[in-house]
């Protein structure tokens, strides 16, 4: 799991562009709740409720990440990063993005680049279609 989360923090950090598997997603998240939630825990022992400064500051240091990582996510499925606008959608808009997180990527290349989980190889290809001449 903490593989996935250096991986989107130090890897691609701002990186926009290309396809994130369901997993390097999921585990991001969930490893960035944990940590949410450890920080939080911290700054309700230091100053009470009213207090997070240490929790806030990480947020702000894995915005653009969890931006970055939920783009190509999204990329993934073929999607624009653009549909990320459909958190603003109370509810449905929810709904609507988890099950994009929650589907299965492309397979094969799509207009985002190559397929993460099984990248294209030509070599792969060859035979597996009945050639004309």
């Amino acid at each position: 799991m903490i593989e996935w989360y250096l991986k989107v923090v130090k890897e691609n950090y701002a990186n926009f562009e290309g396809r994130a598997r369901r997993s390097e997603y999921w585990y991001f998240a969930l490893a960035n709740f944990i940590i949410t939630l450890v920080l939080r825990g911290i700054d309700y022992a230091i100053g009470g409720i009213d207090f997070q400064i240490i929790s806030g500051i990480y947020g702000l240091a894995t915005l653009i990440p969890g931006l970055a990582v939920s783009v190509r996510r999204l990329h993934d499925v073929n999607k624009s990063g653009w549909f990320l606008l459909l958190w603003l959608l109370p509810v449905i808009g929810w709904i609507w993005l988890l099950v994009l997180f929650f589907t299965e990527g492309t397979v094969g290349p799509n207009q985002f680049g190559e397929d993460p989980k099984r990248p294209y190889s030509e070599f792969d290809q060859i035979g597996s279609k009945e050639e004309t001449f």
